[in-house]
């Protein structure tokens, strides 16, 4: 397996071409630095750029190459949790700052890829979450009821409304939320970047930032190949952090989520999976997500990694879970496997920290990256111009280091390896 095709699986075959950047070198100044290649920093770069700001764009790898080119590419709306709960656990102010200001996300996402022409298979008609059990409907059912005290466009679907929907038998019901939809995440994450160099940013690959310090009014920041200079910097790069400022890694809790991609299905059978275009994901504790992309392959993804032995483990439980979920698919073959790495809160809500003069971090997506990278990043853009704290939907904390970090850690990943082991076996 090719090293593009190991770290971003089957979006390395699909997406565009992927833009030509080089490699920083030399000495020079700007007004500010973005830190990290992803949907956040390029949308920070690409909002900066837009008001003719002098921006710099600094990634360590290629763009896309953390968990934005690894992403299963559901633009979906809001957090994992339930919007009371981000209510109980910000408070009533900052929860329902953080309910509407991600409960929108996607709406920028659309607009974006239209007002740029980004190429990424995008799907404009929802998501499904299904419910893998009783309980899991009635989950669902207040889920409904809550976003809908809110004006958003959800449905919850019965049984056999679900199963018309997903094209499987499998679930209990599901809720259909309209603001959300489907991208190929890395070519949206390379769209991105394409338009922030179209709107006059400068964006660098393979410059990794190596130190970052602060100089009298500005900050260094000094690559393999050279140093710049930036008044403000925005640090961009969730969970690959500790390339840069180690110590924030214990921050958050790393979880890893994989991939598998089939060969293209026949059309017969493509027609009869998510006939509608909606990507979907499950109830369960130890959930999947399910979505085609636009050649027809059928993408199963769940918690965990695949390195070593555990691919086996986890092929096999992508085999089993294809088979039971969409019995329609006899005959198939999986051709690509590649999983990256989530970052992790304990509440699950993202952390806005102000780290130095003019030093802004944001991160720790817990899952959910793609709407909220891409409006955080704008956000994180008007900050650096000047703008106010008071217009962001998260709280200026400081980072603080998770107790029993690894041991979450290590419960997260042999829990998935235990589940799938066992889940759908008889």
């Amino acid at each position: 397996m090719e090293a593009s095709t190991k770290h971003f699986g089957v979006w390395a075959v699909t997406a565009p071409e992927r833009p030509s950047l080089p490699t920083f070198e030399g000495e020079r100044s700007c007004d500010v630095a973005v830190i990290g290649g992803g949907y956040t920093g390029a949308s920070a770069a690409l909002h900066l750029a837009q008001t003719g700001t002098d921006v710099v764009l600094l990634e360590a790898q290629k763009i896309g190459y953390g968990g934005s080119g690894r992403n299963v590419g559901l633009v979906n709306a809001g957090l994992w949790m339930l919007p009371d709960d981000i209510v109980k656990a910000a408070g009533p102010d900052y929860g329902e700052r953080i309910n509407t200001v991600l409960g929108s996300s996607p709406k920028l996402v659309f607009d974006l890829i239209k007002k740029h022409g980004i190429e990424c298979e995008v799907q404009t008609t929802g998501t499904l979450h299904c419910a893998h059990s009783r309980g899991g409907y009635a989950y669902l059912k207040e889920w409904e009821a809550q976003w809908l005290r809110r004006g958003a466009p959800v449905k919850l679907l019965g049984r056999a409304q679900a199963a018309e929907k997903v094209g499987s038998p499998a679930f209990h019901g599901a809720l259909l939320d309209l603001r959300a939809g489907t991208v190929q995440p890395l070519a949206y994450a390379f769209g991105l970047a394409r338009a922030a160099v179209d709107a006059g940013a400068k964006l660098y690959e393979l410059s990794p930032v190596t130190q970052l310090v602060r100089e009298g009014n500005y900050w260094r920041l000094s690559t393999p190949g050279g140093t710049l200079k930036a008044r403000a910097v925005i640090l961009a790069t969730n969970g690959y952090i500790d390339r840069i400022l180690d110590h924030l890694k214990e921050a958050f809790i790393p979880f890893n989520w994989f991939q598998f991609a089939t060969s293209p299905l026949p059309e017969s059978i493509r027609r009869t999976i998510l006939p509608e275009g909606q990507g979907a994901w499950d109830t369960s504790t130890v959930l999947s997500s399910y979505r085609l992309d636009r050649s027809g392959r059928l993408i199963v993804g769940s918690v965990g990694q695949i390195e070593g032995w555990a691919h086996g483990l986890h092929q096999k439980w992508a085999q089993r879970t294809i088979r039971r979920v969409f019995p329609q698919v006899d005959d198939f073959k999986l051709e690509y496997a590649w999983h990256g790495v989530i970052a992790m809160t304990v509440d699950h809500i993202p952390r806005f920290h102000i780290l130095g003069p003019d030093l802004f971090m944001v991160a720790n997506y817990n899952g959910r990256g793609i709407g909220p990278g891409t409006v955080l990043g704008k956000l994180m853009a008007g900050l650096a111009m000047g703008g106010s704290t008071d217009d962001l939907p998260l709280p200026v904390s400081q980072p603080q280091s998770i107790r029993l970090r690894k041991a979450r850690e290590l419960f997260y990943e042999s829990g998935a390896r235990l589940y799938h082991f066992l889940q759908r076996r008889i």
